[in-house]
């Protein structure tokens, strides 16, 4: 084997190809051959989107796994542990099993250099083979049409929501981006599109390809009735379903979405049955880290992956409607190509004390970068500037009376890095209690 460690693996494939993004599948297409990935002997269940992939990909498997199946999850990217990316049931595969996927990989690839993404796309593939799945759902990483995620022909192919994110490879209108992430549909088979803002160029793809298209408010909808939905579709109703344990009014559709998915799944694979039962629990059950996470408190502390227009602009309406009697004190780290303007902007008013922080990354903002634009938006905000995002975590939480509230958000990296500090915590205070 090439390395001994899960993390030399990971250190070398970040300087194995000249492009941490290189968007296209002509160079993975021969790989995936030699390992005899090209077709799969369980379904697969696509998942695109600007926002809500990840809601969308752990309502999916938590209904599947409750209705008794075994399923793959492929995800990115991770939080803390690169585990994360691969999960077969419900758990993260361990480092051996992905380091003997990264062997396999790296020999059928010979010559040809791989993204660290790409790696870890074909281990995931590669894991899921050998552990006998009966359905995968795979996560696009970006965008869809070029990512690696669609080598695979997906049963069922499912775009969330489509809004301005990654201009600099998708396109700067949602229409572009639209038919990017409708890369993802393939011929004759349902494609799934939960957005309630219909683009025309995803419906134009779609028909020019004849996938079947099921889109919100038409082919399937849902209805509120105070703590319960109900769901509909042309042929099929779900009724009294209990709201996800997902935090947001919009997770709703994110769940309407996802059982249009499983319904579609079950007609073309009638093996894979989905009872209600099954339905009900895996929305009571569903959860993901990093999504509106609450840490209770004193303070109360809130972890947010937002880091685009869209999902800022869901994250301000939840912490509009969450009763908090002290301030609110921000933590923030960003990667320097999102939209920091718009996303700052739709935070204004909110934050009574900013903590920022460089991001010490290649794309990282720094936090002299993001105090300008917070400066530019509210010339009297009061910030504090930092050099990792832990530090500007911690003097919050030392800043913090009892009624206040801590919320992290801006990039996946900070919320990651704040979850594995949490942790630590956690454990060397386990470890004090039993010394």
């Amino acid at each position: 084997m090439r390395f001994d460690s899960l993390s030399e693996w990971l250190a070398w494939q970040e300087t194995l190809h000249p492009k941490t993004i290189d968007l296209g599948l002509d160079r993975c297409m021969p790989v995936v051959e030699r390992l005899g990935l090209r077709q799969a002997e369980f379904p697969i269940v696509t998942v695109a989107g600007t926002n809500g992939k990840g809601s969308v990909v752990a309502m999916l498997e938590a209904i599947l796994r409750a209705a008794g199946y075994r399923t793959g999850a492929y995800t990115s990217p991770h939080l803390v542990r690169y585990n994360e990316r691969i999960c077969v049931n419900g758990m993260e595969v361990n480092d051996e099993m992905i380091m003997g996927s990264f062997e396999r990989i790296d020999d059928a690839r010979e010559s040809i250099s791989l993204t660290y993404f790409e790696f870890a796309t074909l281990a995931g593939m590669d894991i899921f083979k050998r552990m006998g799945i009966d359905a995968a759902i795979l996560e696009v990483g970006l965008g869809g049409r070029l990512d690696a995620v669609n080598l695979f022909d997906a049963a069922i192919a499912l775009v969330t929501t489509v809004d301005i994110d990654h201009v600099r490879w998708l396109g700067n209108d949602r229409e572009s981006i639209g038919r990017e992430k409708a890369g993802i549909f393939r011929s004759t088979r349902p494609a799934v599109y939960g957005d309630a803002r219909p683009l025309k160029s995803l419906e134009k793809y779609a028909k020019k390809l004849g996938a079947p298209l099921f889109r919100l408010g038409r082919e399937f909808s849902c209805t509120l009735h105070g703590e319960s939905w109900d769901w509909y579709s042309e042929d099929r109703t779900w009724r009294g379903l209990p709201r996800p344990a997902l935090a947001g009014s919009f997770q709703i559709f994110n769940a309407s979405a996802a059982l249009m998915a499983l319904s579609l799944l079950s007609k073309r694979r009638p093996a894979l049955s989905i009872p209600l039962t099954a339905v009900r629990r895996g929305l009571e059950t569903v959860r993901l880290p990093g999504r509106f996470q609450i840490l209770p408190g004193p303070p109360e502390r809130i972890l947010d992956v937002a880091h685009n227009p869209q999902a800022a602009k869901a994250l301000a309406e939840m912490l509009q409607h969450r009763d908090s009697r002290g301030k609110t004190f921000i933590v923030l780290a960003m990667l320097s190509d999102k939209d920091i303007p718009a996303v700052v902007g739709l935070m204004k008013g909110l934050a009574d004390v900013w903590y920022v922080a460089d991001l010490n990354i290649s794309r990282g903002a720094s936090a002299a970068v993001l105090a300008g634009v917070i400066l530019q938006k509210q010339a009297s905000a009061s910030i504090h500037l930092f050099q990792t995002i832990s530090q500007a975590y911690l003097a919050a939480l030392a800043d913090a009376a009892a009624e206040d509230r801590l919320v992290v958000f801006g990039s996946f990296y900070a919320v990651g890095e704040i979850l594995q500090l949490e942790r630590n915590k956690s454990a060397a205070t386990v470890a004090e209690i039993h010394e």
